[in-house]
């Protein structure tokens, strides 16, 4: 793992991510027609799925601003992106949404170990 200066941009708030335990970063674009899918489809139930309750969600644009003390495997290029983190360290990554039927199951199996 590396970690990662990543941009802060002038005149936005840094997004608030736990300093322990799990979370899960979602890495949005303006403009994105996958991410305003994700918004629309995903986003209103996220806090009722078990795996929302789970991975506490912060969404950060994907030019910043980055939470400070995050360490990463690479900086994201793909929105969405989704980060799983453990105490602000990555653990996996799911890189694009694979729409509302398979997204749940696909976060679970990199959750899991597995590939997406």
């Amino acid at each position: 793992m590396l970690a990662l200066a990543l941009p802060a941009v002038a005149g936005r708030a840094r997004a608030a991510v736990p300093a322990s335990g799990p979370a899960l970063i979602m890495v949005d674009l303006a403009g994105c027609s996958f991410c305003a899918a994700w918004r629309r489809e995903i986003l209103p139930g996220y806090g009722a799925h078990p795996v929302g309750r789970a991975l506490p969600l912060t969404i950060v644009p994907l030019d910043g601003p980055w939470p400070d003390g995050l360490v990463l495997d690479r900086a994201p290029r793909i929105t969405p992106s989704f980060l799983i983190l453990r105490d602000r360290i990555e653990v996996a990554r799911l890189e694009g949404y694979p729409g509302p039927r398979h997204f749940w199951p696909a976060l679970v199996q990199v959750m899991n170990g597995g590939g997406a």
